[in-house]
């Protein structure tokens, strides 16, 4: 690439900056939570139509996904929830064709009184944007589309098509992107800004997401040792999984990429209930469980283990029998790796490195990513890389502004490079 069009487009990307910031803040105040992203969806909609793509939007289908190895099971209707995706296709094809994916669901907020502010208002502060959803990952959608408009800005037009993804849920199942797969969108390369502390994604974890019901013996509470509480049961039936989580994070040796990480196994208990009345015995628990595997592994052999060391608690320690059933709720994901040598992130570490003026770094992280369904199952070198936050998923979620500003500008460069430029 030149260096004048590299000026020009960077440039681009500061004279609109302000717009961009702002439109970011619309989207964060739209509450995309699960199954009720439309209104989101609507604003990028729009923004994707008013620059002219090819529009696509239509309902997931979890007849048709459930087909999918990659599918996770979906415990909601998915009546109304849509995927947007606008396609730019140029007058003539003569580059390499790329997707810009992002997900607009959003995760619970939790108690709004934690928070500094409403979670759904969006102010900069101290050189932050906040809000729920402003990391993960509202910023690196609107970048998606602000950096496109930079290399037209420049004066220059993409030579080959650009599919903009905005999915759902990404934070449960996985089944957004992999439904835009299934539609037939692919390309020579994926780019996902996800919120990654200015670095590329090397290796990341699957996970499968599960309920255990444990059944109890109701009995008034005069009568405690005559029942058995459910409740208590399920902590046990815990403390099994425990010893599974800590076997597989003793086994980080002999998986690439995750060698040096302290604990990138991670079982989470991230819901329970249990039981009908304070004064009766508790005759039933659920426990709702995240549980992490490293690439390589299938999801179905790590069902298999986590199964089995469930159907091995029969009794607790007192020597009550233990009732304990699995279902999958959630994701059934596996990891992926991002080998080392593609065209694509020599493309991106170019860019990089004009924009932050140093070498593009990469890391390995033991959460979910929709990276895993373009590398796994469309066979795409995909590239997660992203801006810096703090407190994603939790209270006063926030964006770095002027790492989304260099972030913008170094995707906008990666498109010029990667799918080649004409004059507008």
């Amino acid at each position: 690439m030149h260096a004048d069009d590299a000026r020009r487009i960077c440039d681009a990307v500061d004279a609109a900056f302000d717009a961009q910031l702002e439109l970011t803040a619309e989207l964060v105040r739209h509450p995309s939570l699960r199954t009720r992203e439309g209104s989101a969806q609507d604003l990028l909609y729009a923004e994707m139509e008013r620059r002219g793509f090819a529009m696509d939007r239509w309902e997931l289908d979890a007849a048709q996904l459930s087909e999918h190895v990659g599918y996770g099971p979906s415990t909601v209707s998915y009546e109304g929830v849509t995927n947007v995706v606008g396609t730019y296709r140029p007058t003539e094809h003569t580059g390499r064709s790329l997707i810009l994916n992002g997900h607009v669901d959003v995760v619970p907020e939790g108690p709004e009184e934690a928070w500094s502010r409403s979670p759904w208002d969006a102010p900069v502060i101290d050189g932050w944007l906040h809000g729920r959803g402003s990391g993960d990952m509202k910023a690196g959608l609107v970048a998606n589309l602000f950096a496109f408009d930079a290399v037209r800005a420049a004066g220059l037009s993409p030579a080959a098509p650009i599919h903009f993804q905005s999915v759902v849920e990404e934070e449960c199942t996985g089944n957004g992107s992999l439904s835009a797969l299934m539609r037939g969108y692919t390309a020579d390369a994926v780019v996902i800004p996800e919120p990654e502390e200015d670095m590329l994604v090397r290796a990341n974890t699957g996970v499968i997401w599960f309920t255990v019901r444990v059944a109890g013996v109701p009995t008034h509470p005069r009568e405690m040792s005559s029942g058995f509480n459910a409740i208590d049961a399920a902590h046990h039936v815990m403390g099994e999984l425990r010893r599974v989580e800590e076997r597989w994070n003793a086994e980080r040796g002999s998986h690439r990429h995750f060698e040096d990480l302290d604990h990138p196994i991670n079982f989470n208990l991230g819901t329970i209930r249990g039981g009908d009345w304070p004064s009766s015995v508790p005759a039933w628990c659920e426990i709702e469980v995240r549980a992490a595997l490293y690439p390589g592994v299938t999801a179905d052999q790590a069902w298999e283990e986590l199964t089995g060391a469930l159907e091995s608690v029969t009794s607790d320690a007192q020597g009550h029998p233990i009732s304990a059933v699995a279902t999958r709720t959630g994701f059934y994901a596996e990891g992926y790796v991002l080998e080392e040598g593609s065209e694509a992130e020599a493309v991106l570490a170019r860019s990089h490195e004009r924009v932050f003026g140093s070498e593009l770094r990469s890391f390995t992280t033991p959460g979910y990513l929709d990276g895993r369904v373009f590398t796994l199952y469309g066979d795409i070198p995909t590239l997660v890389y992203g801006p810096v936050s703090e407190a994603i998923h939790g209270f006063d979620e926030r964006v770095e502004v002027e790492s989304v500003r260099r972030i913008t500008k170094s995707i906008a460069l990666f498109i010029a490079d990667w799918c080649g430029t004409a004059q507008a």
